[in-house]
C-alpha cells in the first residue's frame, strides 16, 4: 500500500503543477499574449500523465478499498488548478497514520 501511496503522491504533484502552470501561465499567453506554444507543450503532456494519474488513483483506491465517490472525487481533483494538492493532502493524512498498522508483505 505504501508504494501505491507514494506513487499517487508524485503523479497528483507532477498533474496538478503541470495544470496550475497550464492555466495561469499557458492560456493567458495564449489568449492575451497570442503565443501558443506553452499550451501545444504542457496541453498534451497534461493530458496524458491525467490518464496515468486515473490508473494510480485507481490503483491506490482498490489497494486501500476506498468508496467509490470518494475514488471519483479523487479522480476529478487533477482537473481543478490546485485540487489534486488538497486531494493528495487529504490522502495522504488519512493514510499516513495508518501505514504503522499495515504489515509489510500487504504489496
Amino acid at each position: 500500500m505504501q508504494g501505491a501511496l507514494t506513487r499517487y503522491r508524485i503523479i497528483a504533484w507532477i498533474v496538478g503543477v503541470l495544470l496550475v502552470v497550464l492555466v495561469l501561465v499557458g492560456m493567458p499567453l495564449k489568449y492575451f499574449g497570442d503565443n501558443a506554444t506553452l499550451v501545444a507543450l504542457i496541453g498534451p503532456l497534461h493530458g496524458f500523465l491525467y490518464m496515468v494519474y486515473l490508473l494510480l488513483t485507481f490503483d491506490l483506491s482498490r489497494r486501500a478499498h476506498w468508496p467509490f465517490g470518494r475514488m471519483v472525487v479523487v479522480m476529478l481533483a487533477g482537473t481543478i488548478p490546485f485540487f489534486s494538492f488538497w486531494a493528495e493532502r487529504q490522502v495522504t493524512r488519512h493514510w499516513l497514520p495508518n501505514a504503522a498498522l499495515e504489515p509489510a508483505l500487504n504489496e
